[in-house]
């Protein structure tokens, strides 16, 4: 009787699935657990590196649910300035699984959400979405009626929605140690105060993502239970840790375990997937030629790669070959996601190297 690894396909195997070909010829790393039709609506929020996949969603004919539109006299530059059509609703990066999990209860009337809001110069900034209004809001009240609309749109985006993409993009956080709710950057960088009696640093565990990300979709499949979820990871490293560690280690143990958990969640589950846009852009095989200069921001070839690979794979087709990615190096542009927002970019302003 024939071995269990005799009866094996090729792509079992690193020699014969990675190191015989050129790395832009592998293909099929993700066989989706079930169909996405361009029909269905498909919501996508976390980290920053999920903002490219609601695009290439439009781009190719999918629908992507905009939940919360902007005002129509709105053009495309303000929308974005304001945080209009980057996720399908304005929470802005929902980095960890922790805020992930706060805007799902609070949105579904599960949690009650605080009333805590930070006032800097007469502008009032909302401590969950610091950066979503560049200039705060005027008022108290009109940033309290801005955030349940937001609630609102979680809702209607849950209630409505076929598939729910999220991308898990940090391990690192802050949380308010009397209420126990968390922050998405820390207090004091991008807007309010830091209070080191009152914010914590805290490096969540596998068990506390894992959990995180349990109750935020048991919570969104209690009020739609066809909803389907797709895991992503971002293969974006840290701007900067409060670990005490080198970030490169940090990086490494941040992407670790998110990568662990999101397989470890999507293993128990026909209606939760995993696909590998974090392989795709950080496999050895790749040698880091889809990073920019500055060896974190992710060069256009790189998401375009990782996008074609997607469709390709949920589509059941080849993903194109006749256009190799060229090499960031040569750009001389070394940041080409402008366009992209990002919080935690603000982090390397503090840096003193």
């Amino acid at each position: 009787m024939a071995n269990p690894y005799e009866t094996l396909p090729p792509d079992a195997f690193w020699r014969t699935g990675v190191a015989n070909l050129s790395p832009f010829s592998i293909s099929q790393l993700w066989k989706p657990k079930y169909k996405i039709g361009k029909q269905q609506k498909i919501v996508t929020a976390g980290s920053c590196f999920a903002q490219h996949i609601g695009r290439a969603l439009v781009r190719n004919g999918y629908h992507w649910l905009d939940a919360e539109p902007a005002p129509t006299i709105a053009n495309d530059s303000l929308k974005l300035e304001f945080n209009y059509g980057v996720f399908s609703f304005r929470t802005g990066n929902i980095y960890t699984t922790a805020l992930f999990r706060q805007w799902i209860m609070w949105a579904l009337g599960k949690e009650d959400e605080p009333d805590e809001a930070w006032e800097m110069g007469g502008r009032w900034f909302d401590p969950f979405r610091p950066n979503i209004e560049p200039q705060g809001f005027g008022s108290y009240e009109e940033m309290r009626n801005s955030r349940l609309a937001t609630l609102s749109a979680i809702r209607k985006a849950i209630e409505e929605s076929s598939v729910f993409i999220f991308t898990l993009g940090l391990t690192e956080g802050w949380v308010n140690e009397r209420q126990s709710y968390s922050y998405p950057m820390c207090p004091g960088t991008v807007a309010g105060e830091f209070d080191s009696e009152l914010h914590r640093f805290v490096n969540f565990s596998f068990d506390e993502i894992r959990k995180d990300l349990w109750a935020a979709i048991s919570a969104a499949r209690s009020v739609n239970p066809k909803l389907r979820f797709l895991l992503t990871v971002s293969p974006v490293p840290l701007t900067a840790t409060a670990t005490n560690e080198h970030v490169l280690t940090a990086t490494t143990l941040s992407k670790s375990t998110l990568r662990a958990v999101a397989g470890h969640v999507a293993g128990r589950s026909k209606k939760i997937d995993y696909f590998p846009s974090y392989e795709l852009i950080t496999a050895p095989c790749f040698r880091g030629v889809f990073f920019e200069p500055n060896m974190r921001s992710v060069h256009p070839d790189g998401v375009a790669f990782v996008m074609r690979n997607f469709f390709a794979d949920l589509e059941g087709t080849k993903p194109p070959t006749d256009s190799v990615p060229s090499n960031p190096w040569t750009d001389p542009q070394s940041d080409a996601d402008d366009d992209i927002v990002c919080e935690e970019i603000m982090l390397d302003a503090f840096s003193t190297g």
